[in-house]
């Protein structure tokens, strides 16, 4: 994932925590892409004040991520919900191609695992 993906999905988890100038310039530079230019005037802020705060912002979206893991765990999440998904889609092929029933029961019951394991995790 990109820095400024990353640094996105940091701020949809913990912009909140934020201070309100920081997450301003975080949402303004990474979501609108703005310059620090077009951010630093409505702020009232220089361009390099408005740098402090993207760097400092990014900084602490960083430590909380170090200590709470929250992105991580969604990410990984993600990808075994999409495992669950790919699962799926073979069993609508199993019964499409009228395979017999044994493999259609084979694939539910690996379904209803990871769907299991998935839930223990949460």
């Amino acid at each position: 994932m990109s820095k400024d993906m990353t640094v996105t999905m940091l701020y949809d988890f913990y912009g909140d925590m934020l201070t309100e100038k920081q997450a301003e310039a975080i949402d303004l530079y990474y979501n609108e892409d703005l310059s620090l230019a077009e951010i630093a005037e409505p702020l009232g802020i220089s361009r390099q004040g408005v740098r402090d705060n993207i760097k400092r912002g990014e900084k602490q979206l960083f430590e909380l991520e170090e200590k709470l893991g929250l992105v991580k765990r969604f990410m990984q999440i993600g990808e075994k919900l999409d495992d669950v998904s790919e699962l799926l889609t073979n069993m609508r092929q199993y019964e499409t191609m009228y395979v017999h029933s044994h493999k259609l029961a084979v694939a539910m019951k690996e379904l209803s695992e990871r769907i299991d394991k998935i839930r223990a995790e949460l």
